[in-house]
């Protein structure tokens, strides 16, 4: 048989599963359209009332003109209806409607109700929502409409909503379906039940599946339990009108039943359900009427079998008979298939494999319960009082179900002195008051939590002295009391409300509308007949829905995502998002940015964010460090041991394996890998006598896993590629043995290393680590599998810029039918254009910019065109890049434009939600080619997912990838000075020009002096104006001459007197910035060497406080200002008008060479500065800077101990109590088998190293003493605490280790001190 003919036969085998699993029907739905209302009698016709006999139910028929021509009732309003009864349950698959012939009359609008028993209404909802159905235009036109899902029922209600206005109700009607046949069981709840056994042997298919129908009005109850083996058990089960999926075992001491699914609500309400459960390999899914949910199941169930199956009771998993439980199924089923076998008709037909048990029929024979609906402000039912007893009491009973906390349940008026009686809800309990004149006589409450949606009862007794609310047969609480008056019904009773033409005021209702059902109403233990009241017959009543319970579950399935919390009312559910990380009125958009490069864009530093790389997608937020640097944003995922760790020699073992678990799950590492620009890891080996990759065979020593899921065995090492087996020295051609492609495949006895970094995307993360060659004597070995790095957001710069109105990008269709989010930035000078556009046949979806300050967000989902708009108070235009994010779910619509507040549309309570495109996707432009973008678009993303843009603007005339010129949107975050230099995806801020350094220079520069510190930076000397050979930038060098200096500094100390800058020349003229014996800031200028220094003291005090202070020293000539802190500003004038000349030197802290000072000066110079300076500039160039982050590059003499700190920092209140201060000598750790190793290698060969170290620093302080004489700008003596200054540059990092500063270190080694 060949391929074709193998599929073919695969296919009709298919179908004729799919036919024979869909029992109860006759055909295709495509044939089930037959006319169903034609050939009917006149008496399957009923009506509210008729107009005349001529215009009577019977003759509503489609096209005929018998009689007036249709159905016309006797007044036309909302209380009218239409009935027909089939005959039979039927498929209903579509209806039809038509005016009256020859007429003004039909109807515009209404609803459509189905029964199976002529009682207990359902109305037929489209998309689970939409309530009415449009109706004619006129009166001859035929309007149908196919039915979304088919219904099956005997009885048809047509309900008019609106009509010609011009005319009457008038109505001729038609139905379209075909013959519904089923097989049907009823249990009364006590004993009855089915039971089916199978012969013991594996039966077990590829596939099973369990289908039924059921409908009960009791909330509970075991629909079917399957038994198996060991004791296993699978039971449906009703629990408060929610269907669980329960996995149960057997034995004495069997647990609770564990929960594998729920799904439904409000199954109580006495209409059919579709239940089906399939289950296929290690899945499960349950089906409840449209809404699905898929389980895994226990592992013990991948080899069971089903032994029997008890339908209608719980097993006993031991003895395995069916339990006599007020928990069994009260109702009926329909169509039960358990794979092809219809096991209701193998039961009828009394199969030896099926016992049937207890009292059990095959027919539904269904109770009938007449509920009535209080759907909104104006509804209420009044009952006369005369069926009261006359003994002076009152005895009121009823039933009802509501979501909202409060209502007014009942009311009635005391017959003496105008007493009244309230029975309501408030805060969902129930309450009993009783007022006279304003004052309350009595008050009772009961219950609890009544808002549920289940139904409840309350029982309300008067009579002897005594007073009793009952609740739900007293489970739900009783209160009782004893008033010292009669309580006793004057006139009427009002349930739900209050009529609101009451011109008696015999019922005021001070508090909530009632929104609910009732049913079982009862006065004086006689029930209510509600069909009389709804024939006008008993009582009165407004805006009621008689016979139907409306309630709606709005939370299930709840549209709340991403774990928000569904609570409703009884129009509109609300979603609580707390702790979910996403927002919206349906937790549906992410709080988080997607990435490390948004976050720093946003202008944020180095630190801990939670990163949503997929937005509003499934993948959950993940938290990472993200470190900021000048060049680069990377993304740091940490494992379970990123230190350098010692593994042991054990001769019990081939193979030291270690596994990696990281901080982010498997799906978030992926997602990160692959929007990411670069990913790396670094994978070093530290070995003595421990090979590495190399075998003597050829296979490796080691290996480890990479790479998605559990990892693909790699076999290369840090710094090579891929498949090679080689380490980085390999490939650079300088290991230590040049036989091997790894140093420490030579097996020395000194300590040697391989390391590198992963960088092949596909590789990563490390998983597993797996180290053969250590259980040799004398081998050892240690490990690093650093974090895992990333930087550059792919989707973050993905960009396009269009340069016509006329172009665009097309992508697939759009589908966010429940809910969709769309976010960009874009940039233009256009005054407007069409960002997005996607059209169905009715609905579309469209985001434009509409005029220079104004985006709108358009949609239509079927309830006609809405607008959501914001609007700037800046133009749109100004080719900066600004943020859209629009959201549309079935709760509203939202647009927000930046950081203006967001824009809101609700949807409409009963209108359509179901977003339905079928166009392509237009970016930039629109189908018709009008009203084209013109400008950039940027980081488009729909639902979370980023489109390419740049790839598809490549093959797309009109549009060009990537988008330049950043820094006119982003120059902004550039603070303290610092200049925005462009990328090409991005920018970043040189910070040469500022005192300050970090990403945005923001981070203060800050050191700690001692009284022996000296730090002196030389300007130009005389003989070097002639050269211009330096290969530092030229502004680090300042004009020999000054007109003017701008100084500024912050400092805290608890010194004085201090010296706190002191700048030279060569003419022995000098500026000194000091603090005086009386704790006040002094500026001295010495401009002209004849004349005495210019002293100015500033009026502020205290500055020897400890606190931070900040000043700021500026002179034009001979005028000089000065500010200490916020202080006002003070001004001063010199007395000479001179020149700062030939400028030499600035020193900060100790003057070494003070001979050309002051004697004054020269003595508080000598005493040097305790304090913290920090953020210091002289003009264009920042010393302190300098000395602290360059002092190997920059002009500087360091002497004595200089100590980074933060110590300028507003935060750091203490700064001498606890400094952060950075020292590579800090830096230690313990030794030990598989612990950390910090103090990278510490073993008997150390010896030698120390040697050979001894010898090296001999030789280089030899060259450092040889280098004081032949550059005087260079320090002869810098202490380790210097060095550690140096190696501290880059933003704090809380994971660092050696390994970690040093890599930290060199991706900032690019800083400006200028």
């Amino acid at each position: 048989m060949d391929l074709w003919t193998k599929s073919v036969a695969w296919i009709i085998s298919q179908v004729f599963v799919l036919l024979s699993s869909s029992y109860g029907t006759t055909g295709g739905e495509d044939a089930c359209d037959s006319a169903l209302v034609s050939n009917l009698p006149p008496s399957s016709f009923r009506s509210s009332s008729q107009l005349s006999s001529s215009h009577a139910p019977g003759f509503a028929k489609l096209n005929r003109r018998e009689g007036a021509g249709g159905w016309s009732p006797l007044t036309s309003d909302r209380y009218q209806w239409l009935e027909v009864d089939l005959g039979e349950r039927t498929r209903i698959t579509a209806v039809a409607t038509q005016g009256r012939y020859g007429s003004s009359d039909w109807l515009s609008s209404y609803l459509l109700m189905f029964s199976d028993t002529g009682h207990n209404w359902k109305q037929y909802r489209q998309e689970d929502s939409i309530g009415s159905f449009p109706g004619n235009s006129n009166a001859d036109s035929v309007v149908q409409y196919k039915l979304q899902q088919p219904a099956i029922a005997r009885f048809l209600r047509l309900i008019p909503l609106s009509w010609n206005p011009n005319g009457r109700i008038g109505l001729r009607l038609e139905t379209y379906g075909c013959p519904y046949t089923s097989d049907v069981v009823s249990f009364d709840g006590s004993s009855g039940s089915l039971l089916y056994g199978w012969s013991p042997g594996p039966r077990r298919t590829s596939k099973e599946v369990v289908s039924l129908k059921f409908k009960t009005l009791r909330n509970s109850g075991t629909l079917l339990q399957a038994a198996g083996e060991g004791g296993l058990g699978l039971s449906l089960e009703l629990e408060r009108g929610k269907l669980q999926l329960l996995l149960r075992q057997g034995g004495t001491s069997s647990p609770e039943p564990r929960r594998l699914a729920s799904l439904g609500s409000l199954l109580d309400d006495q209409h059919w359900h579709h239940v089906a459960v399939e289950w296929q390999s290690a899945h499960l899914n349950l089906t409840v009427d449209n809404h699905s949910e898929r389980v895994q199941i226990p592992v013990e169930f991948s080899h069971w079998d089903i032994e029997q199956l008890s339908v209608g009771a719980a097993l006993s998993l031991d003895s395995q008979k069916p339990l006599v439980s007020k928990g069994n199924f009260h109702g009926c089923l329909e169509n039960l298939l358990y794979n092809s076998l219809n096991l209701i008709e193998r039961a009828k037909h009394d199969d030896q494999q099926v016992t049937v048990m207890g009292n059990v029929t095959f027919s539904c024979a269904e109770p009938v319960s007449v509920s009535v609906t209080f759907p909104g402000p104006q509804s209420f039912l009044q009952l006369p009082g005369a069926m009261a007893s006359a003994l002076g009491g009152v005895s009121v009973g009823f039933q009802f179900r509501t979501w909202n906390k409060a209502g007014l349940l009942l009311t009635f008026e005391l017959p003496h002195e105008g007493g009244v009686v309230w029975l309501h809800l408030s805060d969902a309990r129930l309450r009993l008051q009783v007022q006279k004149a304003g004052r309350a006589l009595l008050e009772l409450s009961a219950g609890s939590a009544l808002n549920d949606g289940q139904w409840h009862s309350v029982d309300l007794t008067s009579g002897r002295g005594r007073l009793t609310v009952t609740v739900d047969d007293g489970e739900g609480g009783v209160a009782h009391a004893s008033p010292s008056f009669p309580v006793s019904v004057r006139h009427q009773l009002f349930f739900g409300g209050c009529p609101a033409d009451d011109d008696n005021q015999e019922c005021r209702n001070p508090f909530d509308i009632f929104q609910g059902c009732m049913r079982l109403l009862s006065v004086d233990n006689l029930p209510v007949d509600l069909i009389l009241v709804q024939q006008r017959l008993l009582g009165n009543y407004s805006h009621l829905q008689i016979d139907m319970c409306g309630i709606i579950d709005r939370c299930s399935p709840s549209r709340c995502e991403h774990g928000g919390h569904c609570s409703q009312s009884w129009t509109i559910f609300h979603c609580n998002c707390s702790d979910s990380g996403y927002s919206g009125a349906t937790c549906h958009s992410s709080v988080y940015e997607q990435s490390c490069e948004a976050y720093k864009h946003n202008g944020n530093t180095s630190g801990h964010f939670y990163i949503d790389v997929d937005g509003s997608g499934s993948i959950k937020p993940q938290l990472v460090y993200c470190n900021m640097t000048e060049e680069d944003t990377w993304m740091v995922i940490q494992h379970n041991n990123t230190e350098l760790t010692r593994v042991r020699p054990s001769p019990d073992e081939n193979q030291h394996l270690v596994h990696f678990d990281y901080s982010s799950h498997e799906e978030q590492l992926s997602a990160v890998i692959s929007q990411s620009q670069h990913c790396e890891q670094e994978l070093s080996y530290h070995c003595r006598k421990s090979r590495l990759l190399n075998t003597p065979e050829g296979s490796p020593f080691s290996w480890w896993l990479g790479g998605p899921g559990s990892g693909l065995l790699q076999a290369y090492w840090g710094g090579a590629q891929p498949g090679s087996q080689q380490c980085a020295c390999g490939l650079q051609g300088d290991c230590v043995d040049p036989q091997h492609y790894c140093n420490c495949d030579a097996d020395r006895l000194e300590w040697a290393e391989d390391s590198g970094l992963i960088t092949h995307k596909e590789s990563l993360p490390v998983r597993s680590l797996a180290l053969g060659d250590i259980q040799r004597a004398g081998s050892e070995a240690a490990y690093r599998v650093g974090p895992l790095r990333c930087q550059g957001d792919k989707n973050f710069w993905n960009a396009a810029f269009f340069d016509k109105e006329t172009s665009y990008l097309h992508f697939p269709t759009f589908h966010g039918e429940l809910s969709a989010d769309i976010s960009f930035l874009f940039k233009t000078t256009a005054s407007s254009g069409v960002f997005l556009e996607n059209l169905g046949i009715k609905d579309f979806i469209r985001i434009e910019l509409r005029s220079s300050t104004e985006v709108v967000f358009s949609f239509d989902v079927g309830n006609g065109p809405l607008d959501v708009l914001v609007e700037s108070n800046v133009s749109l235009n100004d080719n900066r890049w600004h943020r859209v994010r629009a959201e549309r779910n079935v709760k509203e619509a939202t647009l927000r434009l930046d950081e203006l507040p967001a824009a809101a549309q609700e949807a409409p309570a009963d209108g359509h939600f179901h977003l339905q495109l079928n166009s392509q996707l237009f970016i930039g432009g629109t189908a018709s080619r009008q009203k084209g973008f013109r400008g950039c678009i940027r980081s488009l993303q729909l639902n979370g997912v980023t489109l390419d843009l740049e790839e598809r603007a490549k093959i797309t005339p009109g549009v060009r990838p990537g988008c330049p010129g950043h820094c006119s949107s982003y120059d902004s975050l550039c603070q303290n000075q610092g200049r925005c230099v462009e990328r090409a995806n991005g920018f970043h801020c040189d910070c040469g020009l500022s005192a300050y350094t970090g990403v945005f220079c923001h981070t203060e520069v800050s050191a700690t002096f001692e009284s022996t510190t000296s730090v002196s930076y030389t300007f130009k000397e005389p003989y070097e104006l002639m050269r211009n050979s330096s290969a530092l930038p030229s502004s680090i060098y300042s004009d020999m001459t000054l007109r003017g200096e701008n100084v500024s500094l912050s400092f805290r100390t608890n010194q004085s007197p201090a010296l706190l800058l002191y700048v030279s020349s060569y003419y022995r003229e000098y500026l000194a910035l000091l603090i005086n014996k009386h704790d006040e800031l002094e500026v001295r200028f010495k401009l002209d060497s004849s004349r005495e220094a210019d002293i100015l003291r500033s009026r502020v005090k205290s500055l020897a406080n400890g606190q931070l202070h900040t000043v700021t020293v500026k002179r034009l000539s001979d005028s000089v200002s000065v500010q200490i802190n916020q202080n006002p500003r003070e001004d001063f004038n010199l007395t000479s008008d001179g020149e700062f000349n030939a400028i030499k030197s600035l020193v900060l802290g100790r003057v070494q060479d003070s001979d050309e000072l002051d004697p004054e000066l020269s003595r508080l110079a000598s005493l040097g500065f305790s304090g913290c300076l920090s953020v210091l500039s002289f003009n264009s160039i920042s010393p302190l800077k300098a000395a602290v982050l360059h002092p190997d590059t920059s002009p500087v003499i360091i002497s004595g101990p200089l100590l980074r700190s933060s110590c300028g920092s507003s935060a750091s209140a203490n700064p001498y109590a606890a400094e952060n201060k950075h020292h590579l000598s800090d830096q230690s750790g313990s030794v030990g088998s598989g612990e950390p190793l910090v103090n990278a290698i510490r073993t008997d060969s150390a010896l030698i190293g120390g040697v050979i170290a001894v010898v090296i620093f001999v030789i280089v302080a030899a060259l450092a003493i040889t280098g004081r004489f032949l550059y005087r700008r260079k320090e002869t003596y810098r202490n380790q605490e210097v060095k550690g200054v140096k190696r501290e540059d880059s933003p704090d990092f809380p994971f660092n280790n050696q390994t970690d500063s040093q890599n930290v270190c060199s991706e900032n080694r690019k800083e400006y001190f200028i």
